[in-house]
């Protein structure tokens, strides 16, 4: 099976943006290519939403829960509390059209949410501590099993809100029914994967849109029936939730805790967002948690999820969803948590879920343990020979050129994602080229002032005889090429042009062969210049005598043409050919009228 996210590896452009913003560096980056390693992965979904390029898919469903909608069991969706502010004001229109998609119930995880913080209540009630971390955001579960594996025992023994909902759902309509959720979380996906049948299938709100605009179900056009009363509104089974509808929000959960709304939180505290839960973990590690911990890996809570509307700014989410949840508080028969049900889960823990894991044993990650030495030659091939040179610039998407290091040794990177390494290179090899290259080079700005040039060109145009070393070659950067040349007009023709332009030109006492070129679109103009002035003095000596030869015969010609007739003007007619047969080509001569 596909994992719920994966690289397009013909779309991947080698930018590195996912390596930098993926929590646990989870990326390989393999012939160019940025894959995601899934045994590193928390499904957090950032890589998806930062890539440029969109290498990053996440693994569709939606073929294989309409296949399973044809199954003869009773199918319920699961719609997740975060829909209040992705479906602004066409709540009613959503359950119209999920019904006609073919589900026969439609609940709210939130329901689910309502027995979590209930059995955490219950836990306390017993005078039960509850030092825990939350399990409701399936990427932090993961985060801690693969990465923080000293805190495995502070995750909650309390199935997430999603599991508890199916859980609650098979109790209410038989173990045989079908269960899909829907909602903004990516990581849902690898649970239902993890844990099958809790639930049987998980679908973003995205696959949702396409399932709808598939079916031609447009929720505006259902709001308008309902408007004039042509619908009928299905309803919440088995209700509607209560205060657990703002479960989306960070802090959503302390809220539904009883006595949880006291501002002053003394033993609960709510985190989003990785970087904060990272640093978090990081300080438990070494110290004692004496709080529940509401932790959530999108920041701002799933209303911000990575398949959500982007469109929407998280705090207009969030006061969506709070005013939701308000209204919800004023409503009638709303979900109340059974508390034999609650008794179950405070006994049973995740043995309420009547299946076991796919996954048999979870695998941990921990901080690779190299040596100085080995760290320093990674170093060294990084190009990075003294402390000074590990300027940390993050290009390659690590913090530190020693965390690029270690990844290099893991072999999750490669050396040419080192951007100084290459951008060093890269120079050294045009700074070989220009110093080797028996033509002379000289490259200018829009300005018409030099960039780079080498001991060629200077010796052609400042006629000097000695050797050029490479601090005088810099100090000539900057200066106009107007100090060394009469044709400056030709490079500033050549800002103009697409393809490159070949010359002769005649300058002081020199024949040269140029060739412009643009760099960079245009921004930079570059010129090749080749002395051929030794083989065209060479054929203008010969055609200059050529000449004297030939006027001479002319005049003897001329003495006996009454003699001759008509064969003398053959004979001019041959020896004109023999003056254009060694005479300098046109372009040549014009361009020494020119000059």
């Amino acid at each position: 099976m596909i994992h719920p996210i994966y690289t397009e590896l013909t779309q991947c452009r080698d930018c590195y943006k996912c390596v930098r913003a993926c929590p646990t560096k989870a990326i390989q980056v393999k012939e160019g290519n940025a894959v995601v390693i899934h045994d590193r992965c928390t499904y957090c979904g950032i890589c998806v939403d930062v890539c440029p390029a969109s290498a990053k898919k996440v693994r569709k469903d939606l073929a294989r829960v309409q296949l399973f909608m044809k199954s003869n069991r009773k199918i319920v969706c699961s719609i997740a509390p975060s829909h209040s502010s992705e479906f602004v004001d066409r709540e009613a229109a959503l359950l119209v059209a999920l019904k006609k998609l073919g589900f026969d119930y439609i609940s709210e995880t939130a329901i689910g949410a309502s027995l979590v913080s209930a059995t955490v209540d219950e836990y306390r009630a017993r005078d039960i501590k509850t030092p825990w971390i939350s399990t409701a955001c399936p990427s932090v579960v993961q985060l801690v099993k693969k990465y923080y594996t000293t805190l495995e025992d502070q995750l909650a023994p309390i199935p997430s809100p999603l599991q508890l909902h199916c859980a609650y759902l098979r109790e209410l309509y038989g173990e045989d029914v079908g269960i899909v959720f829907v909602g903004p979380c990516i990581a849902k996906k690898w649970e239902a994967d993890e844990w099958p049948g809790y639930p049987n299938f998980s679908l973003t709100f995205e696959e949702l849109r396409l399932w709808l605009e598939e079916e031609n179900l447009d929720l505006e056009n259902i709001n308008n029936k309902l408007f004039i009363q042509e619908e009928e509104i299905p309803p919440y089974v088995p209700a509607k939730a209560s205060v657990t509808s703002a479960y989306s929000v960070e802090g959503g959960m302390i809220a539904s805790f009883e006595g949880g709304q006291d501002f002053f939180q003394e033993n609960s505290i709510a985190i989003s967002g990785n970087l904060a839960i990272k640093s978090t973990l990081d300080n438990l590690v070494n110290s004692e948690n004496n709080q529940f911990l509401e932790l959530l890996s999108c920041e701002g809570g799933c209303i911000n999820g990575p398949s959500t509307k982007k469109t929407v700014a998280l705090s207009n989410k969030k006061f969506i969803t709070t005013g939701y949840t308000r209204e919800r508080l004023h409503q009638d028969n709303l979900f109340t948590p059974p508390q034999d049900f609650i008794n179950k889960v405070v006994d049973q823990g995740y043995k309420i879920l009547k299946v076991e894991k796919t996954t048999k044993s979870d695998i941990h990650f921990n901080n690779s343990n190299y040596s100085e030495l080995e760290i320093k030659q990674a170093l060294r091939e990084l190009g990075k020979i003294h402390p000074e040179d590990e300027i940390n610039c993050g290009g390659c998407g690590y913090s530190t050129c020693r965390d690029m290091a270690v990844a290099y040794l893991d072999g999750m990177a490669e050396i040419e994602m080192c951007v100084t390494k290459m951008r060093k290179e890269a120079q050294n090899k045009m700074d070989v080229l220009l110093r080797t290259i028996p033509m002379g080079v000289v490259i200018v700005d829009e300005n018409l002032n030099i960039i780079d040039c080498n001991a060629k060109f200077f010796k052609l145009f400042a006629n000097v005889d000695y050797e050029m070393d490479n601090a005088s070659l810099e100090a000539i950067k900057g200066i106009s090429i107007k100090q060394f040349v009469t044709f400056e007009d030709k490079f500033q023709e050549q800002f103009k042009k697409e393809a490159s332009k070949q010359v002769k030109i005649k300058f002081n006492d020199m024949f040269l062969k140029v060739t412009f070129f643009s760099i960079n679109k245009h921004n930079l103009v570059g010129a090749l210049f080749d002395d051929i002035t030794s083989p065209t003095v060479r054929r203008e000596t010969v055609v200059k005598k050529a000449e004297v030869v030939i006027q001479k015969s002319l005049e003897t010609v001329q003495q006996i043409a009454s003699l001759l007739g008509e064969n003398a003007a053959d004979t001019e007619i041959t020896l004109n050919s023999l003056i254009e047969a060694f005479d300098v080509p046109s372009d040549e001569k014009n361009n020494s009228r020119n000059l």
